[in-house]
């Protein structure tokens, strides 16, 4: 890798924190959303066809702009406000809170890899072009190369699990290049919907997360232009910070997921008619060893809220200080993110679960749609395993060692 340019900016468009007036204005954006998202989305879930009307939603409501600079047309929120949004999308619809989420960290590379002199160019045609940005990144899958070919690159392979590119208006590409001048480095590729010899493969049907547009795409002999090389990867901790930022995506989207569970949970259990034959209460809302469940798992859920709310902040802290990011505050701010990976994934699968017992028999019904929690969960739970930020958490308490920088640290 290199080192960054830093001479034309020390900073990225982001600074400070977020006010209470910001985080109500885009939750407010967010639950209406939400509510929209809610009305249909066990009937989407099933129909598992790509997410463009929900992509369109996102484009319409501002939340797809909201980190882009505000002099050019953008939202110009904070991370704090984003990651709180995705959260609130996935109360409901956790396949489309991971579409935004993946959008808002596709798209600060160009603030984290782009060279200053054209980061205006990428934030513009974002805004103006209401762009949603797809990756095609998945670092367990590195079947792509990428060959000098006059001024550009040829570009061939495949990648899976390919978030977004579905429905992606610009779809974000890693790959390492062969030959040139940049031998050996990490290329970060924007290539637009439909350009020749991309293939969107229409292969995204498994248990949960349906909508996330998380297809297969290949590559063949695709012509990369300069103008397609969004920049390549350094050495700057800055840079590196969109790891724990997409692991930050994931624990408020599970935190999102457990909400979600919790709230439907409730409306079914006090809907219930009569109670258990022993337990002596006219309803089941009254009794106490469903009162009890609930009282365990709004409580849980509730402190990964107050974690989640705490690490949110304190990435807009770090992020703000831009190229000043030393190595320290990253591996400090991953493995607070990695803490909240832990619980938060736990719970959620805990609370997705857990809640039938309180909401019996009748709502395994297909029609209730109670277990789409559940399988959301399930399903991007195993992203990575979670049992790995285990280690990685326990590891840095006991001896103060951090793991090696990638695409999963």
């Amino acid at each position: 890798m290199t080192t960054a340019d830093t001479t034309a900016t020390a900073r990225t468009h982001w600074s400070g924190t977020a006010d209470r007036a910001e985080t109500d204005r885009w939750d407010a954006v967010a639950t209406e959303v939400a509510e929209t998202l809610g009305v249909d989305a066990l009937a989407r879930d099933r129909a598992n066809a790509q997410p463009f009307a929900e992509a369109t939603l996102l484009k319409d409501s501002g939340l797809a702009t909201l980190l882009d600079p505000a002099e050019l047309g953008g939202g110009g929120a904070h991370w704090e406000s984003a990651f709180r949004a995705v959260r609130i999308l996935s109360r409901t619809d956790a396949s489309i809170g991971q579409l935004l989420g993946y959008h808002y960290i596709n798209e600060a590379n160009v603030a984290l890899v782009a060279p200053a002199e054209e980061r205006e160019r990428w934030f513009r045609a974002t805004v103006d072009g209401r762009w949603i940005w797809g990756d095609s990144v998945n670092p367990v899958d590195p079947n792509l190369t990428l060959s000098v070919d006059g001024d550009g690159y040829r570009l061939n392979g495949f990648k899976r699990y390919s978030t977004g590119s579905g429905v992606g208006d610009a779809l974000l590409i890693n790959a390492v290049v062969d030959g040139g001048e940049h031998h050996g480095e990490f290329a970060f590729l924007v290539l637009p919907y439909g350009h020749p010899g991309v293939e969107l493969v229409d292969d995204w049907d498994n248990l949960g997360q349906r909508l996330s547009a998380s297809n297969t795409v290949t590559y063949r002999d695709v012509r990369v232009e300069p103008e397609h090389v969004l920049g390549f990867g350094t050495d700057e901790p800055i840079q590196s910070i969109i790891t724990p930022g997409i692991q930050l995506v994931f624990g408020n989207l599970y935190l999102g997921l457990a909400q979600g569970a919790l709230a439907q949970a409730r409306e079914l259990t006090n809907a219930r008619p009569n109670s258990w034959f022993l337990s002596g209460v006219p309803t089941y809302s009254d009794d106490p060893f469903v009162r009890r469940l609930y009282g365990e798992l709004v409580s849980r859920v509730a402190a990964v809220e107050a974690l989640a709310d705490r690490v949110n902040r304190r990435f807009d802290e770090v992020v703000g200080d831009g190229w000043a990011v030393t190595a320290d505050d990253r591996a400090a701010l991953e493995i607070e993110i990695a803490q909240l990976k832990v619980v938060s994934s736990d719970t959620a699968v805990d609370v997705a679960n857990r809640v039938f017992e309180a909401t019996g028999t009748s709502s395994t019904a297909n029609r209730v749609g109670l277990d789409l929690h559940w399988r959301n969960i399930r399903t991007h739970s195993l992203h990575d395993p979670v049992d790995y930020k285990k280690l990685e958490v326990g590891a840095n308490f006991l001896t103060g060692v951090v793991q090696p920088i990638s695409l999963y640290t």
